[in-house]
């Protein structure tokens, strides 16, 4: 009953969060505002493809910034050089990544912890070369300019708050396809071979293909992120895509809650979120926030989510602290 009752309220919970979300921008008019939602909502979406293989597989990636890079110049040099519609280069985006996923599983077969990152980080750092050395096509050091923004059947997404509402709707539906596959049977095989890989080779199933897959959505999630970033920016340059990148993206899974998509979304909200609020201290405010970051880190292992989740759901957390409390008293 207490578990069906907890559904309930989840589903209340995410329901009211949502009309939150659809609310906003007709309250806060602000388009800077409106700016930073969308950043955070293309970050929600390059997570929860870091998740699948980083937090469920237990695959270390830190060549993010370069899967993005990937769908970000694809999708906008589709879109400037050749003249096709947006929607067109957000596809070429999620067919590159189909690919990426492909090329880079392969390395995951062999290769583990340190030497998986290194590979990860050389992709990455190859990646931003690349686009930075290629000027003919790429710009180079100035990037793509005047890339257009998305256009759904001729109506043209030229406001923050027009953009908004897309990736709102894209955010959704990612959401929820991704809890469905984390309860599914590959979600179980992913953290089966997180947690034990030995077991999961003897159970008779293909590990290869399995960590592939996990790559693959990956990086189908990274460079669909990185075409939604382009557009809504409408310039691109290889500053944006460096490892700072990366270790951000790593940053928001660890300290929301790895493995799980509502830890997904807090992470990615907190670290675009909290800096900006902090602006008002200047000079400090990245300094602030980092120590915020390390506390949630020391405090809360498991991620923010922990708090609403398993043994530290929020009320009975205390309760628990209280009762290891008594006990080791007596």
């Amino acid at each position: 009953m207490k578990h069906k009752n907890w559904n309930i309220v989840k589903r209340i919970g995410i329901t009211l969060f949502i009309l939150i979300l659809c609310i906003f921008p007709l309250v806060d008019t602000n388009s800077y505002h409106h700016i930073i939602l969308n950043q955070t909502l293309v970050n929600v979406v390059v997570v929860l493809g870091l998740n699948f293989i980083t937090g469920l597989t237990g695959q270390m990636n830190l060549g993010t910034a370069g899967i993005m890079a990937f769908g970000a110049y694809s999708s906008a040099l589709v879109s400037t050089k050749l003249g096709f519609p947006v929607l067109v280069g957000l596809l070429v985006a999620i067919v590159i990544g189909y690919l990426l996923g492909r090329v880079l599983g392969f390395p995951s077969l062999r290769l583990k912890g340190v030497y998986l990152s290194l590979t990860t980080i050389g992709f990455s750092e190859i990646t931003r070369l690349i686009i930075t050395n290629w000027t003919t096509l790429t710009g180079g050091t100035m990037g793509l300019q005047n890339i257009p923004s998305i256009s759904l059947f001729g109506y043209v997404l030229d406001s923050s708050t027009k953009v908004y509402y897309f990736y709102l709707f894209i955010v959704i539906v990612l959401c929820f396809t991704a809890s469905r596959i984390i309860k599914s049977k590959w979600g179980r095989v992913f953290k089966a071979i997180r947690d034990n890989i030995d077991a999961v080779e003897a159970s008779g199933i293909d590990v290869a293909k399995t960590k592939i897959l996990a790559f693959t959505l990956a990086t189908i999630l990274g460079c669909l992120g990185g075409a939604m970033y382009a557009h809504m920016m409408n310039y691109v340059n290889p500053t944006t895509f460096t490892q700072d990148l990366s270790a951000n993206f790593l940053a928001m899974m660890m300290l929301g809650g790895i493995g799980t998509v509502p830890g997904n979304i807090i992470g990615s909200s907190m670290v675009t979120i909290l800096p900006e609020l902090l602006r008002f201290l200047e000079n400090y405010y990245w300094l602030i926030f980092s120590i915020i970051a390390l506390l949630f880190a020391i405090f809360l292992p498991n991620g923010i989510v922990s708090l609403f989740t398993g043994d530290r759901r929020l009320g009975r957390f205390w309760i628990t602290k209280t009762k290891k409390g008594e006990s080791s008293h007596e």
